[in-house]
């Protein structure tokens, strides 16, 4: 399993996001980020400090995907992403050294601590309200 993250425009997101739901991925997350890179890394000075004024709204995904259909999956976003111009972002491919759910690992750690809701509603009886007798 690999890590596909893409950093690209904003306003092609949903191009993207529309072309990935067909495609072969395990799972997908989505988010709003800045950054800058060629396209605009110019300082400003503001007092004695100089701060950096080219942060560029992104959109970044991250793609869980088999071995087997990474090359597939990064042409297709290539494909619906660029527009030719500097700016149309970045494509990362990650190894993925161990993948598991949540629910999976936690079942594997605590079995025995488990408890039947039955079990655990019969200890705590039910309060009555007062002045209800």
């Amino acid at each position: 399993m690999k890590q596909v993250i893409a950093v690209i425009k904003p306003f092609l997101a949903e191009k993207v996001l529309e072309s990935l739901r067909l495609a072969p991925i395990e799972a997908c997350s989505v988010r709003e980020v800045k950054g800058y890179g060629r396209q605009k890394n110019y300082l400003d000075q503001y007092g004695d400090s100089e701060y950096s004024m080219a942060f560029l709204p992104k959109v970044e995904f991250s793609l869980w995907v088999d071995d087997s259909r990474v090359d597939e999956v990064v042409r297709q976003i290539v494909e619906v992403a660029r527009t030719g111009r500097m700016g149309d972002g970045k494509i990362f491919v990650l190894s993925m050294q161990e993948v598991g759910s949540v629910v999976d690992i936690a079942a594997a750690a605590e079995p025995e601590q488990r408890t039947p809701r039955k079990a655990a509603a019969s200890k705590n009886p039910p309060r009555r309200k007062a002045g209800h007798d």
